[in-house]
């Protein structure tokens, strides 16, 4: 239930460290710092300089490394992952970071995306042998990298198998000899680099480089591979750089407000698009501004200021309900959703107030907080997004994978208002939204995906689910 109110979920998040002997702890600490990426399992990989040690298991950080099991992960390199799962890929085996054991070396790979074309990629690989033990895409990478033949050294065959990559990835990998950073040709999914002291750091969000106190240094390019080990940091290409298409959500929902990606900080740009979309909404007489926490408070901030209508908590958000996936009746499920989020009734009875939300998604989250200010006293209950309707599905990671589960598909602006119940409905427009976010309007669709507003994928997409007909992996 709580999973459905969270309305969307990202894959998960990846950090590694090189060159500190604490590499487990501050692992530990930068996983903490991406938990809200994924909830359903964390993993830590070290490598002391003889082998690879790993603790993973389902559920979160503090979770899995609740006593002292940390204190077994020696070495002075590590990555880990905290991890979303989809239905079909929970369970134990399909935490990360993977471990590979083989004569000729270890690996270990942690991964964040979605790699379109790893159905085609896997069948290839059993044709040849392979054989799989997770639901992973990640897996794939491991079997292309040992698979591949020649006199290549390491670093070669990871890039010829990086290479053969379609989709969003954004990889760590741990190896006998030093530690890899991969991001896919388009950069679909943030991936940063740090400083830590002489320790080199990457992580998915830079919130991770703040908590641990080390400083940020860049993004990780599209289309490059990073190689750190005891020589220092080298940086090469594994693929060339295609059109940029950071993943709009990450700035939208996704990543945490003290984040910055590609340099724009992600509080700071949801502000601007709830001023935007303070100017693209039309007139609406109201009492107060409140926002849908946690997510939306940023939006909610800038609404309140470009518009003059004085803003408010008028939601709160518990941080104490537990993660709860079965509720055995449709009443406790509406419990549920009153555990997660209530309404300050005092803030709101009596008023005309408009709600901020970042998206809108299947609906249903919408409708019940549309209600609860109801019952809660408000007079008026208008909806703002700031975003665009999302109307197609993702393909990189994001647990959207048809149109059905969308609200926005084949319906109206008006219709939806009438479906959540809403006395009026306004979402963002995507041009408003690029605008806002602020990224160089020199690069395609300003070097954002917008795939889930307008249908248009960066990359090809490989499910004869979408396509009509599926490439052959020769």
């Amino acid at each position: 239930m709580l999973a459905e109110l969270r309305g969307l979920n990202e894959e998960c998040g990846v950090f590694g460290i090189w060159g500190h002997v604490d590499a487990a702890q501050i692992s530990y600490y930068g996983l903490h710092a991406l938990q809200h990426r994924g909830q359903e399992g964390a993993g830590i990989v070290t490598k002391d300089g003889k082998k690879l040690h790993v603790i993973k298991g389902e559920g979160l950080v503090n979770e899995v490394f609740s006593g002292n099991e940390i204190e077994n992960l020696k070495g002075n390199a590590a990555i880990g992952q905290v991890r979303y799962s989809s239905e079909n890929g929970r369970g134990i085996e399909n935490v990360q970071p993977l471990v590979f054991r083989s004569t000729t070396g270890s690996l270990s790979v942690a991964h964040n995306g979605n790699i379109v074309n790893a159905v085609e990629l896997r069948e290839h690989l059993e044709r040849q042998g392979s054989i799989f033990q997770t639901n992973s895409d990640t897996e794939v990478l491991a079997h292309l990298i040992k698979r591949s033949s020649g006199s290549l050294n390491q670093r070669e065959r990871v890039k010829k198998a990086l290479a053969m990559l379609k989709g969003a990835f954004a990889f760590v990998i741990l190896t006998d000899d030093g530690l890899m950073v991969a991001q896919d040709p388009n950069g679909l999914r943030p991936l940063s680099l740090g400083k830590m002291g002489n320790a080199w750091v990457v992580a998915s969000e830079t919130c991770a480089f703040d908590i641990i106190g080390a400083e940020c240094i860049r993004s990780v390019e599209p289309g490059e591979l990073i190689i750190i080990n005891d020589k220092g940091l080298h940086s090469e290409r594994f693929a060339p750089a295609a059109d940029s298409a950071m993943c709009s959500m990450e700035y939208v929902y996704f990543a945490r407000p003290d984040s910055d990606i590609d340099g724009i900080n992600i509080h700071s740009a949801r502000k601007r698009c709830g001023k935007q979309l303070a100017r693209e909404m039309a007139h609406i007489e109201a009492d107060v501004v409140t926002g849908v926490p946690d997510s939306s408070i940023s939006a909610a901030i800038g609404f309140s200021e470009e518009s003059g209508i004085p803003y408010e908590l008028g939601l709160i958000k518990s941080r104490y309900v537990g993660r709860t996936f079965i509720q055995p009746s449709q009443e406790l499920r509406e419990q549920g959703v009153k555990m997660k989020l209530s309404p300050v009734r005092q803030v709101v009875s009596g008023k005309r107030v408009i709600v901020v939300d970042d998206s809108i998604v299947r609906g249903t989250t919408s409708k019940r907080i549309v209600r609860m200010l109801r019952e809660a006293g408000a007079t008026e209950v208008h909806v703002v997004s700031g975003s665009p309707p999302l109307v197609s599905p993702c393909f990189y990671g994001v647990d959207i994978s048809t149109d059905s589960e969308l609200i926005a598909t084949n319906r109206t602006v008006d219709e939806i208002r009438e479906l959540i119940e809403a006395d009026s409905l306004t979402f963002l427009s995507p041009e408003g939204m690029l605008k806002a976010i602020g990224r160089s309007d020199s690069m395609k669709n300003c070097g954002q995906c917008l795939a889930c507003f307008t249908g248009e994928y960066p990359t090809e997409i490989y499910s004869d689910t979408v396509l009509p007909h599926k490439k052959e992996i020769v």
